[in-house]
C-alpha cells in the first residue's frame, strides 16, 4: 500500500482494531501508526513501553518486517464515556488486549493507550 493512499478514519472506536489488523496485513506501517495520537503509549509487555509516534512507527515497522500477522480475535463492545472509549479484544491464544481511545475534534477516534495483554 502506498503511503500516500487515502486511509479510512475510524468514526467509531470499534473500527480501530479491524483497521489496525487490515493495515498490518497490508504492510502499511504508516497507517498503523496513524491510528494513535502523537503522544500515545503502548505497553508491549515485559516492561517494554513505547511512547510517541516515532517509537510506535518503529515498533510496527519491525513487526511488519518479521512477516508475522496479527490474528483476529473476539472484539468486545467498546465502553464509551463522552470522548473516551475503552476497547478490548480476546485473542485466539486467550490474551486480552485493552486500549483507550479518544474522540478527536473532527469526530474520528484514535488510541492513546494500548496494552497488548492484560492477562
Amino acid at each position: 500500500m502506498s503511503h500516500t493512499t487515502r486511509r479510512t478514519p475510524a468514526y467509531d472506536p470499534q473500527q480501530l482494531e479491524p483497521l489496525l489488523i487490515s493495515r498490518q496485513h497490508a504492510g502499511d506501517v504508516e497507517g498503523m501508526a496513524a491510528l494513535f495520537e502523537l503522544d500515545a503509549v503502548i505497553d508491549c509487555g515485559h516492561g517494554q513501553l513505547l511512547r510517541g509516534s516515532k517509537a510506535i512507527r518503529n515498533y510496527y515497522a519491525e513487526l511488519v518486517a518479521t512477516g508475522r500477522k496479527f490474528t483476529v480475535g473476539e472484539q468486545r463492545p467498546a465502553l464509551v464515556c463522552g470522548d473516551l472509549a475503552l476497547t478490548s479484544t480476546r485473542l485466539p491464544d486467550g490474551d486480552v488486549t485493552s486500549e483507550v481511545a479518544r474522540r478527536q475534534n473532527d469526530g474520528t477516534w484514535l488510541w492513546v493507550i494500548d496494552r497488548h495483554s492484560v492477562t
